[in-house]
């Protein structure tokens, strides 16, 4: 019984914890000149655009981190990947939505897995950077 409840005090704790760290921030410049910012701010930072949908003003890029090491074969690289969106806002300015991630590559018997992990300090760095070049 004694057990039950540090299990669910613990399963309580892990829960409330975000992976993904989110950034705002808005700007008098109009839609599409911000997300022309993005778009060419990424390359200078390190990272390659991996997909992009023109007409809602988003895409995704990855940095690949593969001096990581891990004590597992399956092991293969950090992956740092930046979500970003720029929209109208209701005051009539726009907002830059920065979502940072990191994710750990492994290869296993059924491919290339993605596992989610805190965002690293690299991949907040980066989204910080993009905020702070094309939010001006």
């Amino acid at each position: 019984m004694k057990y039950c409840c540090f299990l669910a005090l613990g399963l309580g704790m892990g829960c409330g914890t975000s992976l993904t760290v989110t950034a705002t921030a808005a700007t008098p410049t109009p839609v599409a000149d911000v997300f022309t910012c993005v778009r060419s701010g990424l390359a200078p930072i390190g990272y390659t655009q991996t997909s992009y949908d023109v007409d809602a003003h988003r895409l995704t890029a990855r940095h690949y981190n593969d001096n990581a090491r891990r004590p597992d074969v399956r092991f293969r690289r950090m992956v740092d990947e930046l979500e970003i969106e720029v929209r109208p806002d209701t005051t009539g300015r726009s907002a830059l939505v920065v979502k940072s991630r990191t994710f750990a590559e492994y290869m296993t018997e059924r491919g290339q897995t993605f596992v989610q992990e805190a965002a690293s300090d690299s991949v907040r760095t980066a989204g910080q950077a993009v905020l702070v070049d094309c939010a001006h």
